[in-house]
């Protein structure tokens, strides 16, 4: 039985623990990779990277759909190499999921 992702506070402190800011520098070569998503700044980093753990077809089904959750695209990476942009990431194996800073 799988265990609810609201439910998993272990992994939940764990993605936690291991988000950070990056410097899209440091990303390009898992961009090159395809390995890169974007979450937008709506949704909460971590809940995201959770789901995917979890394998949760469906909120990430719905995020897609609302084009909450992409694939970076050649001119989100552009824009971000070209401005030196440091992104909130949380890594999922294989992906890696990044998130702009939140403006205040």
């Amino acid at each position: 039985m799988k265990l609810d992702p609201k439910k998993d506070t272990e992994l939940h402190d764990k993605i936690n623990a291991e988000t950070a800011q990056i410097p899209w520098s440091e990303l390009e070569r898992h961009f090159a990779q395809g390995n890169v998503v974007y979450v937008s700044e709506q949704l909460d980093l971590i809940d995201v990277a959770l789901r995917i753990a979890h394998d949760d077809r469906t909120s990430i089904q719905v995020w897609m759909a609302e084009g909450k959750v992409a694939k970076v695209s050649d001119e989100q990476a552009q824009l971000w190499a070209l401005s030196n942009t440091t992104l909130w990431a949380s890594v999922v194996s294989p992906f890696v999921l990044v998130q702009p800073p939140k403006l205040h």
